[in-house]
């Protein structure tokens, strides 16, 4: 797709210099191309001929550009997943998460509330 934006860029540059350069020696090229005089009929359709060539490469750069983007976040997610695993290979975990966290007796689960301890100096 990036190749096809590009061509498109060309043709597009090379159809406003070839008017360009139409208009600015129209005395000397007009008779060359059969236009006798400009009309605003050929103007428009010239600048509307402009306007479908200059969409048509505004489309493919974007387009090409929302690929490679989605590319992106494709490889940058990939490159995350390789850090973590990464970062986990170095530095293994001592105590697991079921380990750190006593574990509550049923008693307690049921809602029902420990006697109190009297600590007393012996």
């Amino acid at each position: 797709m990036r190749t096809i934006a590009f061509y498109l860029q060309l043709i597009l540059l090379a159809f406003f210099l070839v008017f360009l350069v139409l208009f600015v020696f129209f005395d000397s090229l007009g008779a060359l191309v059969g236009m006798e005089q400009i009309s605003p009929e050929i103007m428009g359709r010239i600048f509307l001929l402009g306007l479908i060539l200059f969409l048509f490469s505004w489309g493919a750069t974007t387009f090409g550009l929302r690929i490679l983007r989605g590319k992106f976040k494709k490889m940058e997610s990939e490159m995350n997943e390789v850090k973590a695993k990464l970062y986990d290979l170095e530095h293994p975990k001592v105590r697991t998460i079921s380990q750190s966290v006593p574990q509550k007796n049923q008693e307690e689960q049921s809602g029902m509330i420990r006697p109190r301890q009297n600590f007393t100096d012996q």
